[in-house]
């Protein structure tokens, strides 16, 4: 791919017949939240019923989703004691409904948003029994046929080491088109391959210039890992997160939009 003249999937593209688990990974400040958002509301416009987890303990993505900062502020992180200790792994002691009913909120366009973990106190330990829940969650969520679950992860590879993202159907690294990001997600990468994951992709986020997709592309290439969406630079971007409003309402018809709308119709259709 040469140009940075994107255009968006048809949106009509049929359902999945089992639940499709998303997990955006990346360095820090590469877009992971801004996509996630958008991503999550283009899928529930669709007719998918979606629930959001944040996975950062600094949590952001419910009021890039929309939700009011007061009501984002009041969001409970999910608490411990949610799973059960099983041979084979983590398990959830009640119905995510009810989890998301408890401890989450509803956003624009009906997506549901919960919070994984956010520490109150400082020297509190490690969130294990937290990456647990998240896992657990993930684990049911694929039983629901058509329903979609995206994970916003936190800028760090624990989330391999500890197995929170075994049980996704797609992991996405968001990159930007310089080498520290590049080099993050091919970290990240060799992490994810050891989980034996369906789909490894990367999205390369705020293009500026051809040069920029045939450098990525040439880079991850050398690293057999497939760019599945190529997103161009916004300023649109910036001035939405000024205002205070979600991205999707801000600039619905843009260029960023509907890059991301076309990542939509990929990652469906690859689920068959």
């Amino acid at each position: 791919m040469t140009t940075l003249d994107i255009e968006a999937g048809a949106s009509a593209t049929a359902p999945p017949e089992s639940g499709l688990r998303i997990a955006l990974a990346g360095k820090g400040g590469a877009g992971k939240t801004t996509i996630s958002a958008t991503l999550s509301r283009l899928l529930a416009r669709r007719g998918h019923p979606v629930l959001v987890i944040d996975g950062d303990s600094n949590p952001n993505v419910a009021v890039a989703l929309g939700v009011s900062q007061a009501d984002a502020a009041a969001i409970p992180p999910l608490p411990l004691g949610l799973v059960s200790r099983r041979l084979d792994g983590p398990a959830l002691k009640d119905p995510v409904t009810s989890i998301v009913e408890r401890f989450g909120a509803t956003a624009p366009d009906g997506v549901s948003v919960v919070h994984m973990a956010m520490p109150a106190h400082a020297d509190e330990g490690c969130l294990c029994s937290s990456h647990a829940t998240v896992s657990a969650i993930l684990a049911d969520t694929g039983r629901t046929r058509e329903s979609v679950t995206l994970l916003d992860l936190e800028a760090s590879p624990e989330n391999f080491s500890r197995g929170t993202t075994r049980h996704v159907d797609a992991l996405l690294f968001v990159v930007e088109p310089y080498y520290r990001s590049l080099e993050t997600a091919r970290r990240m990468g060799v992490l994810a391959a050891e989980l034996e994951l369906d789909r490894v992709w990367v999205v390369a986020n705020k293009l500026r210039s051809p040069g920029d997709i045939e450098a990525i592309d040439e880079f991850f290439g050398n690293h057999n890992l497939h760019v599945a969406a190529y997103v161009p630079w916004g300023d649109s971007v910036l001035d939405a997160d000024k205002e205070g409003t979600p991205l999707l309402d801000f600039e619905p018809d843009g260029p960023v939009v509907a890059a991301i709308a076309g990542l939509a119709d990929r990652l469906v259709d690859a689920q068959g």
